[in-house]
This record gives C-alpha cells, sequence and structure tokens, in this order.
C-alpha cells in the first residue's frame, strides 16, 4: 500500500480484519461526481462536468467492482464519451499493473506502470491502498472517484444531456426497492465471497459462506416467477452487482474462494439470468474469463503454487 505517498511492502489481498477474524474492505477515498454542470455531487467537491472525451476510465477485468462501471458504461452507451485503459489482472507487488498481458494496455496518458501513480498524482501524500476501478479526469488531470458505486450512479444519469437515450439503471419509480436490494447484495453476496476466501477464523468463515448461499438461494426464489430481471422487465443498478459476482463464481469463487457447496451451474434459474444479462449490447465485453482465471489464481496468499486451473467448460454468464 501507499503510506505518505511512497509504496511500502508487497501487495496483499486482505486489507484488514476484525477480532474474529473477519474480512474487512477499505473505503474508498477519492469521491467527487461528474455532473451535467459540474456543480458538486453528494459528496467532493464540483468541478467536474460531463463532457465527451475529458475522462478515462481505468479497470482489471478481474474486479467485479471495476467491472460494474464498465457494465454501467456499455448499458448507458458511453463508450463514445468515455475512454477506457484495462489493467493486467496479475496482483503484483505493487498491486495493479498496466502491460502486455492479452487484452490489457499499456498506460496512454502519463506511461505509469503501476496504477498507485495514479494516486499519488492526484495526492502526492495519498496513504492506502490503491485500488480499481480510478475515474480519471484528464482535463484537470486529477482522480473524480475510485468509488464504484458512486460512479455507477455517475454514469446513470450525469451523462444524459450529451449521451443516446437509455434506460435509467435507477428509475425513480422503484428506486427504494432497487436500494433495499442493493443494501443486501453487498455485505452478504458481492462482498460475501471476500469475505469467505480471505476469513482467518473457521467461523468467519462459517459465517460468510452461510450468507452467500443464503442470498443465492433468495435470488433464485425471486427469478423462479418468471421474471427476466431480479426487480421485473428492466435491468437495474442490482442487476449489474449481482451479475458481477455470479459471473466470477465458478471460475474463482467456487475453488479458490472455497465457496463449494455449489455452483451457480446448479441454479437453473441464476444461471438463465446471467447469460440473459450477459447478452445485453456491450457486456460480454466486459467479460474475461482468461483475465479472471488468471487474476484470482495469482493471488498468491491463497495460491501459493500460481497453478492456474482449466476452469469449467462453460460457465454461466461468461461469453463462449
Amino acid at each position: 500500500m501507499l503510506i505518505e505517498g511512497k509504496w511500502s511492502g508487497a501487495w496483499h489481498p486482505v486489507q484488514a480484519k476484525d477480532g474474529e477474524g473477519r474480512f474487512l474492505r477499505q473505503t474508498s477515498a477519492f469521491r467527487n461526481w461528474i455532473t451535467p454542470d459540474g456543480r458538486p455531487g453528494p459528496t467532493g467537491e464540483g468541478g467536474f462536468a460531463a463532457e465527451a472525451g475529458r475522462y478515462r476510465l481505468f479497470v482489471a477485468l478481474i474486479c467485479p467492482w471495476a467491472s460494474r462501471t464498465l457494465i454501467a458504461r456499455a448499458l448507458k452507451r458511453l463508450e463514445g464519451l468515455i475512454d477506457v485503459t484495462v489493467l493486467e489482472p496479475f496482483l503484483a507487488d505493487e498491486g495493479w499493473g498496466f502491460g502486455d498481458f492479452p487484452g490489457a494496455e499499456r498506460d496512454p496518458l502519463h506511461g505509469a506502470d503501476r496504477i498507485h501513480e495514479y494516486y499519488t498524482r492526484a495526492d502526492a501524500r495519498y496513504t492506502g491502498r490503491a485500488t480499481v476501478p480510478v475515474l480519471w479526469d484528464t482535463q484537470r488531470d486529477t482522480m473524480v472517484s475510485n468509488e464504484s458505486a458512486d460512479i455507477l450512479r455517475m454514469f446513470d444519469g450525469a451523462f444524459d444531456g450529451i449521451a443516446p437515450e437509455t434506460p435509467k439503471l435507477y428509475p425513480a419509480d422503484i428506486a427504494p426497492e432497487i436500494e433495499a436490494l442493493e443494501a443486501e447484495l453487498y455485505p452478504a453476496f458481492n462482498n460475501g465471497v471476500y469475505r469467505a476466501g480471505f476469513a482467518s477464523s473457521q467461523a468467519a468463515y462459517d459465517e460468510a459462506v452461510a450468507d452467500v448461499f443464503a442470498t443465492l438461494e433468495r435470488l433464485e426464489r425471486m427469478l423462479s416467477d418468471g421474471r427476466p430481471y431480479l426487480l421485473g422487465d428492466g435491468v437495474t443498478g442490482a442487476d449489474v452487482r449481482a451479475f458481477v459476482t455470479l459471473v466470477r463464481f465458478d471460475l474463482a469463487y467456487h475453488g479458490l474462494f472455497k465457496c463449494d457447496r455449489a455452483r451457480i451451474a446448479d441454479y437453473p434459474g441464476l444461471s438463465a439470468y446471467a447469460d440473459r444479462i450477459a447478452e445485453l449490447p456491450g457486456v460480454a465485453a466486459t467479460v474475461s474469463a482468461e483475465h479472471i482465471r488468471h487474476g484470482y489464481y495469482s493471488i498468491r496468499a491463497l495460491n501459493p503454487s500460481g497453478i492456474v486451473p482449466v476452469g469449467p467448460d462453460r460457465s454461466p454468464g461468461v461469453p463462449s
């Protein structure tokens, strides 16, 4: 991580843990918002107006948090307005890096080797982890946000005046239901698989795995009435959040994170649902089985041999 702007030690997946061995996730540090006219958003400072070609999104295709911003960019048809750079999937000693792994890229702006160089470019004395996604303002040469939940919301509305017209991911009439479902999905499922994989006590692991599979069973029941998406006929932010974990489950979480009670392939409703979302315009391009497998199995703390398994022949939501 970075301490007062200097990289210290080797990257490690466990950010923090409590006294019971539960994995704790770091809070995002950069919380500015792009808004239609540059006025301040719910957090942070103003000055980030929605403009074509001004912003660049840095992502890793292994990372579900980064991938949900990519999916939002695709669903909202923002590809022509916001540029993207894909980092390598490996979690090296200095964290996420640029490079030549198939599908990854070199840094096009400043020739950086690691994403942490962008953190210290935005704040020379930054202390904390250097995560993805990073939403970068090329005009001001600073970071807008590294909080994926905020970026997803920005993409849903900030560019409405200059982007093609698309359905809302957070339509006002069901916004409370979306937010309530997201509030349940995050701790039990999106972060639940990490709580299981990085648990340092049996009790913490057992608790996390119970949460993960209780959520999967609930989602399967929700879909059993034939609805196409979790909250009805239209895709929402809650579907984006669910999908990014579902699509990685059989490839990584089932084995590496010990979430092995069942696979997503064992849930017919969830399997069809993941495939349905992957068929939405632009979504399949955000999913890379190779980045997911090579990325997760590069985590030495969980896989010291570095052996990458071949993976299942078919995984729900993964393009064939």
